[in-house]
This record gives structure tokens, C-alpha cells and sequence, in this order.
């Protein structure tokens, strides 16, 4: 009979016994290698540290070969957690590059960074000359607006908000500054460059990659090729200026010993040169967008826009419905409850052959489209101003579905605008924007009116469907409307929590919400 030994994974009373648990943190090792590692408790029984010295990045490259693209256990890319820096692209790229679901990032802040001379990205306009003139024009107006509309607002808040005498004068200026930000962002065109990190595993960088080069703009496309070519290139080594003075030191000791400490200190790591290098356009994704448009315009016939309040609680659907509803909202700049009633009426034969688009073209391995994350309880139809939507983009436990960037929902004006004295050439300014943007739009060129979206100021309204359960609902409904937060996603999330309150009475008091009624100490971050 086997003899069956008990492990215990405490100390127990013996003296000698030695903990069976043992946890420590990895340093210093490349994504794919740690992936492989990891990956390796499922098929070895080896230890974290017995497989990390038993592996080479050649052996790896060949697991990684066999195991994720021959056998397709994409969990195995979720195991290389990677970190990159995506500078001077636009605000409208970052948006594209944001929008991933399993994303962890930051983006430069317009409260807390003056984008006066960020620069702008410039499309090339088929060539067209006087776009491009009319382009620059537009954009320098925005900036220049921008500007003084910073200097203007900073002075009323100024005038309205005594400094305390325990606040130091420049502390003071700093915050009186940032809440400016929040009113003259509403100038910044989608153009204006901006920065951001991100740390993703490389599943997501995989996917990422595959759907910015599939996309609609070009500086996106090209984004795409920017990222995986720095997860197959030598990545940026921090240390590498000091540790290329320790092997010079070290050469002036021992030549020999010399060698041997620039190949292990010096040594080009690639952070995923591996698991991405297959990522390439993906036609599901570009095929289906491409009937899903055409389809869009022939079910809604140019129907004019119906009003629409900022933030629909839309009631639940036949998950057909949703379904088809929501693959027409996504190209389209109608409501949903708008589309949703053309849809009702449409029959059940019209409403599977939206279905069917939606699948038609997909691969072996494409994931389902977005729009096929259905059946949560609680579902927002949200038209607000772009910028506010960057803030509430961020929120990845919900579903999102975007419309496309326009200027046919208009566009918001802070209150305060008026008392300060600067709404007229506000006003005036977004208007002659928007011509632009319609006559960019018409310019030479096949993608001119995607590339007309870059002259959009984030004062303007975009319309986003999010989907999520009721703690999700609740969390934004709290975190936004929050004091410290911008007037814009503030207004946002207790409209959130005003129409669940009404649909379901019995669970408001759950809700730790901020009256944004209330007066807001400006001082107070």
C-alpha cells in the first residue's frame, strides 16, 4: 500500500517544520519569459524559481509557438504584463488607444496641463491644399481662443473666490488655474497632441494592436504599426547610461570580466517579440464595419436626429432587439430608444439579417464584437461633451458603445461662460468651428471626413451606449459626482443616479451621491 504523506502549510507544533507556503515577488525578468514561467505550473512541476533558470528566450519562443498560436490558449498571453509610453499623438488617437476593456493607463490631464503648446496632429486632406489651409486656420483659432478663454475664466474664479490667509499665493493660483482648464478645454480640437503609459498584458496589446490597424484614421493605423514595432523592437533600458559606466569601470579592471557584464547588463530586451509579432488588421472587424454603415443609413433613411435627454435609463429588451439595435447605434448618430423603435417595427426576418452582419465575417479566432456584450440590467444612452466622455471612458467594468466623433449634437456651454463675459465669443467660436468641420468634411480625399473629425473641439456632444450591473452603476453614480470632479460627468453621473432612483425607489438610499446642486468650494481638490 502507497505510504500517503500529510503536508501541512503551517509551522504545526513540530520544531522542525518548515512553512509549505512560500510567496515572493519576480524582478528582472522579460514578459514572455515570465509568461512562459507561469504558464508552466499547468504542464511541470517544477517551481516558479526551477523554471525561470531552466528557461532560455529561445526556449520560450518555442512554447509560446506551439502553445499560443498552434493550440490557441491565449491565456497564456494574460501572464506578460507589459509597460509603454504613447507620446505626441492626438487627443482623438488616445481616445482609439484607450479603448480597450482590460486596460490600465494614464493620459496627460486637461485640468492639471496647459495644451497651449502641446502642437497638433495634421491630416494630410487628400492633398488638398486649401483644406489644409482651412485646417491650420481653424486649429491655430481654437488654440488661440483656448488661451484666452484660460486667462479670462482664471480671472473671474479670481474674483469670485477670496484667497484664505492660510493658503499659500501660488497654491492658491494653481488650483484656481486648473478649475479655468475646466471651462477652456471645451476649445481643445481632437487634434491637440497628448502623452500616455499604459501597462497591458500582451493579449490586450495583441488585440489592441489588431483593432488600431483596422480603424478608421490613419494616424491610428499608423499607431498601431508604432506599437508593434516597440513590442518586437530592443525596449528602453533605464539603467542603461549607469550600467554602461559600471562596465567601462569594470573594463579598466578586467577586459575579460568587461565582456561578460555587457552581455548580461547590457543585453537588448524585447518585451513581446513573440506574442505579438502575428497581430495584423483584422477583417471581421473591418468588413463588418463596412456593411454595418451602409446598413445603418438604408434602415434609418436619413431620418432626422429626435431630442434626446443627456443620460436615457432605457428599459430591457429582447435580446434580439438589443442585439440588432445596438450593432446599427454603434454606426450611426441616432438615440438608441430612436433606433429601438424603428427596430421593434421592423420585423423578426430584418432584425437576423442585422445579426447575421454583425457575425458574418468572423475568423476562427476573432472575438465577438462589442456590440455583443449584451443583457446587463442597467443601460445608459449618454449624450455629452467630448471631453466629459474621456473622463467617463475610463471606466472599464462597463460596456461601451461608441458613435463616432460629430458636430450634429452641438455642443455644451458652461453656465459660468455667461457671467464671466465670455460666452458670445464662445459661441461664436464653436459655430464657425463647425462650419469648418462640415466643409473639411466635403474636401478631397477618401478618409476627409474622418479627417475632418480632428478640427472637433471637446465642447461638442458625443453619444455613448454603457452597459453594466448595479454596483458598476452605483460606483460611477458616487465617484462622479463627486465635489472635486469637472461640472460636465458631475451633472452625468447624478443623472445616473436620478433615473435608477426612479425606476427602482426601493435601493436609492444606497446610493452616497453628491447633490451637484450644491455649491462647490473651488479650493478644495
Amino acid at each position: 500500500m502507497a505510504e500517503v504523506r500529510e503536508v501541512s502549510n503551517s509551522n504545526g507544533n513540530h520544531p522542525s517544520a518548515k512553512p509549505a507556503v512560500e510567496v515572493f515577488a519576480v524582478y528582472g525578468v522579460e514578459p514572455e519569459v515570465q509568461a512562459y514561467a507561469m504558464a508552466k505550473y499547468s504542464r511541470s512541476a517544477l517551481s516558479m524559481k526551477e523554471s525561470l533558470k531552466e528557461i532560455s528566450s529561445q526556449k520560450a519562443e518555442k512554447f509560446l509557438n506551439t502553445f499560443y498560436f498552434q493550440y490557441g490558449h491565449r491565456s497564456i498571453a494574460d501572464l506578460a504584463h507589459i509597460a509603454m509610453a504613447v507620446e505626441k499623438l492626438s487627443i482623438l488617437a488616445a481616445i482609439a488607444v484607450a479603448d480597450e476593456t482590460r486596460w490600465d493607463g494614464q493620459e496627460r490631464s486637461t485640468r492639471y496641463q496647459d495644451f497651449k503648446k502641446s502642437g497638433y496632429y495634421t491630416p494630410e486632406f487628400g492633398g488638398d491644399t486649401e483644406a489644409q489651409k482651412l485646417y491650420r486656420e481653424t486649429i491655430s483659432g481654437l488654440f488661440a481662443e483656448y488661451e484666452a478663454l484660460s486667462e479670462k475664466m482664471f480671472v473671474y474664479l479670481a474674483s469670485i473666490t477670496p484667497k484664505p490667509e492660510e493658503m499659500k499665493q501660488d497654491a492658491y493660483e494653481r488650483t484656481l488655474r486648473a478649475r479655468a482648464f475646466d471651462f477652456s478645454r471645451y476649445l481643445l480640437p481632437l487634434s491637440a497632441n497628448t502623452s500616455l503609459g499604459q501597462i497591458v498584458n500582451a493579449r490586450t496589446l495583441e488585440t489592441q494592436i489588431a483593432r488600431l490597424l483596422s480603424h478608421t484614421h490613419k494616424e491610428v493605423r499608423h499607431l498601431g504599426e508604432l506599437l508593434k514595432a516597440a513590442a518586437l523592437d530592443p525596449a528602453y533600458n533605464v539603467n542603461r547610461e549607469s550600467l554602461t559606466k559600471l562596465v567601462g569601470e569594470i573594463r579598466a579592471i578586467s577586459p575579460e570580466l568587461a565582456v561578460r557584464a555587457e552581455q548580461e547588463l547590457l543585453r537588448e530586451v524585447r518585451v513581446a517579440p513573440t506574442l505579438v509579432k502575428y497581430a495584423d488588421p483584422n477583417g471581421y472587424e473591418i468588413e463588418t464595419r463596412r456593411e454595418l454603415r451602409q446598413a445603418a443609413a438604408e434602415f434609418m433613411k436619413n431620418a432626422a436626429i429626435d431630442s434626446a435627454p443627456a443620460v436615457d435609463l432605457l428599459d430591457q429588451d429582447d435580446l434580439e432587439v438589443e442585439l440588432a439595435t445596438t450593432l446599427i447605434y454603434q454606426h450611426s448618430h441616432y438615440s438608441y430608444r430612436q433606433i429601438r423603435e424603428t427596430m421593434r417595427a421592423a420585423g423578426d426576418a430584418l432584425r437576423r439579417e442585422i445579426i447575421d452582419l454583425g457575425l458574418r465575417h468572423r475568423g476562427k479566432h476573432d472575438e465577438l464584437l462589442r456590440a455583443f456584450h449584451a443583457g446587463q440590467q442597467f443601460r445608459f444612452d449618454i449624450l455629452m461633451d467630448i471631453g466629459g466622455f474621456r473622463d467617463m471612458h475610463r471606466h472599464r467594468r462597463c460596456v461601451q458603445i461608441e458613435q463616432e466623433f460629430t458636430t450634429k449634437h452641438g455642443y455644451d456651454v458652461p453656465e459660468e461662460l455667461e457671467a464671466a463675459g465670455a460666452r458670445t465669443n464662445y459661441e461664436s467660436t464653436m459655430q464657425r468651428t463647425a462650419n469648418a468641420v462640415e466643409r473639411l468634411g466635403k474636401s478631397g480625399g477618401v478618409e476627409a471626413e474622418e479627417e475632418a473629425h480632428y478640427a472637433i473641439p471637446l465642447g461638442f456632444r458625443k453619444r455613448t451606449l454603457f452597459k453594466m450591473d448595479f454596483a458598476e452603476a452605483l460606483y460611477i453614480s458616487e465617484l462622479r459626482s463627486g465635489p472635486a470632479g469637472h461640472f460636465s460627468y458631475r451633472n452625468v453621473a447624478y443623472a445616473m443616479y436620478e433615473a435608477v432612483a426612479k425606476k427602482y425607489p426601493v435601493i436609492a438610499k444606497y446610493f452616497r451621491v453628491t447633490d451637484v446642486r450644491e455649491p462647490v468650494d473651488l479650493l478644495k481638490r
